[in-house]
């Protein structure tokens, strides 16, 4: 993102701000609000969130100027942000089918939101920023797919891990270096059985101005397998075991430990996904290795070390705070910092967090009912796992052991757009369906008016 500071300039200077419409005003939605304040060309005009005081509070807490009006529909919105007025609504759907938005940013978290949301914002010809991972590793591809059929662009968000570890990626990658991992440090104790119902955690998610399931997310695992498959599906770099290694590690043993096994490190394979758990975090790491005896003496000169294998690390990451130079690029440069492939590398499945009965309810990530692991997308396939883009609201239908699996014939799986969408997926990745006749009913999910 080099010199975008002075594309932001050119936009301020003519009077042509970048025009974000955020979908979600929770903390990361609220912390992008206040950052575009302080920047030039780039501002968020429509805050789309379920709590319309929420949506409100986002301007006066991110400090954004302006008059604030409510609008229910696209002409209304369209309207008040001709007119130089702050827009908010409980709908995403007017965000998506409004005209005077250049980018649509994705921020809820919500796996069937975010869907819809991207899907409708993609039909109406509007860029798509996405801070919501848990919508790209079940239906990245496909809304990937669908952006660039209606001309657009699909983004994930700069800012959160997996941007951070794809920038390195990228850089690694352009200078012929063999990558060996990409991973981050994972910033909390880990325990697989955390719930949102624990006073404990009721009382630091408040501490830290977080809703109880998104601090689960985090202590459980699912954030990290989350963040790291949509590494994997951007790069095609795979977990080298179920759920990965995360050992432990430091800044300064991360090209020791992320190393072949014979070499003395943990790693089955080179070109893996995977966390460490030590002094690591807020950062993220791709260890890369050369033979090349005249690049191993540069970079002995360059205190890199003695090699072969050398620590690539980048010691922060800006959550939605870097989101959105994201935006920008889209909509300035055409360009996109991250993208999932037309396929899915790895999937992030439901375990039992509990032993779950016939009758039970699947109650989403960072619930009570399961957490997440990771592995390739073939093995999750071939053992019908449950990806957990759609365990919320399922059904149990047969006894399910504490720590065992989910697959897909435990569950009834409730219908959703997002269930829908994924099996288009799946129809596409199997050839099993024509590009006109996928485009035809991607367009169908698309203008689903149920909210």
């Amino acid at each position: 993102m080099i010199g975008l500071y002075k594309d932001l300039e050119q936009r301020a200077l003519q009077n042509k701000p970048v025009r974000i419409g955020l979908v979600g005003a929770g903390q990361m939605g609220t912390d992008v609000v206040a950052q575009v304040t302080m920047m030039k060309g780039i501002e968020v005009v429509i805050v789309a969130d379920i709590d319309l005081n929420r949506a409100r509070e986002s301007y006066r807490i991110g400090r954004a100027h302006g008059e604030v009006v409510e609008a229910g529909t696209p002409e209304a919105a369209d309207a008040a942000v001709h007119a130089g007025k702050r827009v908010v609504t409980q709908d995403y759907r007017v965000v998506a089918d409004m005209s005077n938005i250049d980018v649509m940013l994705e921020a809820t978290g919500v796996p069937e939101v975010g869907a819809r949301a991207a899907l409708r914002a993609a039909r109406h010809g509007h860029d798509l920023a996405m801070m919501n991972v848990e919508t790209d590793i079940t239906v990245g591809p496909i809304l990937n797919w669908y952006a660039r059929k209606k001309g657009v662009l699909y983004a994930l968000a700069a800012g959160d891990e997996p941007a951070a570890c794809k920038e390195l990626y990228d850089f690694a990658h352009a200078l012929g270096f063999t990558i060996v991992a990409a991973g981050k440090g994972k910033n909390n104790p880990l325990d697989r059985y955390s719930s949102p119902v624990d006073p404990a955690i009721i009382q630091e998610a408040a501490r830290r101005g977080l809703n109880p399931n998104m601090l689960v997310e985090f202590i459980d695992g699912s954030k990290t397998m989350i963040e790291m498959a949509a590494v994997s599906n951007a790069t095609g770099l795979v977990p080298d075991v179920r759920g990965m290694h995360g050992p432990q590690a430091t800044r300064d043993t991360l090209n020791q430990v992320f190393t072949l096994v014979e070499d003395g490190g943990v790693l089955n394979k080179m070109g893996v996904v995977d966390y460490g758990v030590g002094h690591i975090a807020p950062g993220v790491f791709v260890i890369v290795r050369t033979d090349h005896p005249r690049l191993r003496e540069a970079l002995v000169l360059r205190d890199m070390g003695n090699g072969p294998y050398y620590t690539l690390f980048r010691p922060y990451h800006l959550c939605s705070i870097e989101v959105p130079l994201t935006c920008a690029l889209l909509a300035i440069r055409k360009r996109s910092n991250m993208e999932p492939l037309d396929r899915l590398v790895s999937e992030v499945f439901a375990v039992a967090k509990r032993d779950l009965n016939p009758g039970d309810v699947l109650d989403g990530i960072g619930g009570t009912t399961f957490y997440s692991l990771i592995d390739t997308y073939e093995k999750a396939k071939e053992e019908c796992l449950l990806p957990i883009g759609l365990a919320k609201g399922a059904q149990v239908i047969r006894s399910i052991p504490k720590d065992k699996p989910i697959t897909c014939q435990d569950v009834e799986i409730k219908p959703t757009m997002i269930y829908n969408l994924r099996n288009l997926q799946e129809s596409w990745f199997e050839g099993r369906i024509s590009e006109q006749e996928l485009l035809k009913a991607v367009d169908a999910l698309a203008t689903d008016t149920i909210q």
